[in-house]
């Protein structure tokens, strides 16, 4: 355990000299900019409206693109100057170095939703939206576009360590998560997609009637955690026998 807690906090120490919170920052201010601009909300289910609009720009395109930027970036140190053999070299296993890895994106994750919250939050304060603030279906949203993420960062960690070059698993990334409103469109690929997964967690019951959206937000948590475990066993069995 304590061998874990040092490498999340040289993992940390790492991100600090980066330049991705100022990333994380803007992604929440692209979405207020988005809840503020997108007309009043309708005076019917305000909250659920201005969620699910705000849902498209940071579910669909930005929370996608941000778990790869992570996974990569987490990666991005140990691929230059042999990174990976000096770390690994360490009397620490690659096991706690890759749980390490996986947790400190897991909670940049949560932080990127966190500010989504915030953004959500004070585009209502902006439009003086005087219903009550639905607060289960906020949580149950926030937290199952965190849960429908740890799959695709899961994936996109085990690319990361495999691929030596830092932008090619971004690009990947980026030309996956292009599809996601085509994809989203059928019920029968979409709930296996994981690019278009955190979207469809996201959005609120009710607020679209087409393709995937259609899936019962159990059976959908179902197919995200039994992605994740096939992701996350799959890199971590690959790194395990990883040469360096």
């Amino acid at each position: 355990m304590a061998s874990y807690t040092r490498a999340i906090s040289a993992e940390w120490l790492k991100l600090s000299k980066s330049k991705l919170w100022p990333q994380i920052l803007l992604n929440g201010v692209l979405v207020l900019m988005l809840g503020i601009l997108g007309g009043n909300p309708i005076q019917g289910a305000p909250w659920e409206y201005l969620l699910s609009m705000m849902c498209f720009l940071h579910a669909m395109l930005l929370l996608p693109i941000m778990t790869g930027i992570f996974s990569a970036m987490v990666c991005r140190y140990e691929h230059t100057g042999g990174g990976w053999k000096q770390l690994l070299v360490l009397p620490v296993s690659r096991g706690v170095v890759y749980s390490a890895k996986f947790t400190v994106v897991a909670i940049l994750l949560a932080a990127v939703q966190v500010l989504f919250l915030v953004a959500v939050m004070g585009a209502g304060w902006f439009h003086r939206i005087e219903a009550p603030i639905p607060w289960e279906m906020l949580l149950r949203s926030l937290v199952g576009g965190w849960v429908a993420c740890l799959p695709l960062a899961a994936l996109q960690l085990g690319v990361s360590t495999a691929w030596s070059s830092f932008a090619a698993p971004l690009a990947l990334n980026v030309v996956f998560t292009i599809p996601n409103i085509l994809v989203a469109n059928s019920q029968t690929y979409a709930p296996y997609y994981p690019w278009t997964q955190p979207f469809l967690a996201m959005m609120p019951a009710g607020q679209a009637d087409f393709g995937a959206f259609n899936i019962p937000f159990e059976s959908l948590m179902i197919v995200i955690v039994g992605g994740f475990l096939l992701f996350f066993l799959g890199g971590f069995i690959y790194f395990q026998r990883k040469e360096v």
